[in-house]
């Protein structure tokens, strides 16, 4: 989406202005604002976040304040959505730079999406016994065609517990958008992804299968991935444990395939989080997962070694564009009574997205 370029009173302030003015404009604000930062955001947001966590936690985190008029989000768009489906319709959530998107969320739209779906109808049969998965990391309008068509959205946590529900209501699962969530999820639930997986690429008919190829499969993957884990290597890895014997390999599920294999532990964010704050001191963690997150965790444990598999700084671009200057401008047009960049999800979308995710929580995991 676009975003105007800011005022230059915002776009020249420095970073002690920024965080002085924020403050203030909370506190003005008052219980009327609630403000959710998720891990990968840089510290000096996250320092004025009443709540951190991951997508979906900090979407539930927001229902937890019912008497907050205001609901901003630090966070990407899809992020903003899935608050703006969960809350009541007289709390107003704010994206406080339009431009934040994701990239994975990018590579399927609904026109894609809807087109893959004709596809394997037509090559399957109108039978064909195939329910939609889609992750949390998608556009409202994803989820509601999930919802529609019976299927589910699931989290980096809930993912086999969603996987293993759609296999009860169906055949195969159509995942999107990240192809490798889908497949290690597919393998740790027993599945070869050699013989029962093949991968849909929206940009080639049938998506790059043979109609044999897609009877055969039971998991159609999505051809979309994350910048920031795509980049994690067994090189990687491989370097970390000659540099430290004896480390920890932690890696997001959103890695290939053979980094997970490769790796010791893999899990969402908020289990990353988990996993070493419950480590013993002393210990080394290579961990593979965005930069922010990595360093805040090394940070607030300083007994243990705790550092980034990638030896590049590897951000996500896209959450950085939640800058403090763009906070600042947000809240003080709020205290102004000017709602800027307010994220509505349309009426129809919302009811079959609602049902999508309200399916994710009666399927747990």
């Amino acid at each position: 989406m676009y975003q105007a370029p800011l005022p230059k009173e915002f776009a020249d302030l420095s970073q002690e202005e920024a965080d002085f003015r924020i403050t203030a404009a909370k506190q003005a604000l008052g219980s009327r604002l609630v403000i959710l930062g998720h891990h990968y955001q840089r510290d000096e947001i996250i320092k004025h976040a009443d709540f951190r966590g991951d997508s979906y936690k900090l979407a539930k985190d927001a229902s937890k304040c019912p008497d907050a008029e205001f609901i901003v989000f630090c966070g990407v768009h899809f992020m903003a959505e899935s608050a703006d489906i969960l809350t009541p319709d007289h709390q107003k959530v704010i994206l406080p730079n339009l431009a934040a998107g994701c990239s994975m969320a990018d590579m399927a739209n609904l026109f894609q999406v809807r087109n893959c779906w004709r596809e394997l109808e037509a090559t399957l049969g109108s039978e064909m016994g195939v329910v939609p998965v889609t992750y949390i990391n998608s556009a409202a309008n994803l989820k509601a065609f999930v919802g529609e068509r019976g299927g589910t959205v699931c989290t980096s946590t809930n993912a086999p517990a969603a996987v293993q529900w759609a296999l009860t209501q169906g055949e195969k699962v159509l995942f999107f958008p990240d192809q490798h969530l889908g497949r290690n999820t597919g393998v740790k639930l027993g599945f070869d992804p050699d013989t029962q997986m093949c991968v849909w690429d929206p940009f080639k008919p049938l998506g790059g299968n043979t109609p044999e190829q897609l009877r055969a499969a039971k998991f159609v993957l999505w051809k979309g991935h994350c910048s920031v884990h795509q980049r994690f290597t067994v090189e990687q890895i491989e370097a970390a444990r000659q540099s430290h014997p004896g480390v920890n390999v932690l890696v997001h599920p959103e890695c290939p395939l053979e980094v997970i294999g490769a790796s010791d532990f893999n899990g969402s964010t908020e289990y990353i989080i988990r996993a070493i704050e419950s480590a013993p001191a002393g210990s080394a963690w290579a961990v593979g997962t965005e930069i922010n997150l990595v360093n805040r965790l090394a940070q607030e444990h300083p007994d243990k070694t705790v550092f980034c598999l990638d030896p590049q700084i590897c951000p996500c671009s896209t959450m950085y564009r939640i800058h403090p200057s763009f906070l600042c401008w947000t809240l003080e047009n709020l205290v102004k009574g000017d709602v800027q960049n307010q994220i509505v999800v349309p009426a129809k979308v919302k009811h079959f997205a609602l049902l999508a995710l309200q399916r994710m929580l009666a399927v747990g995991g």
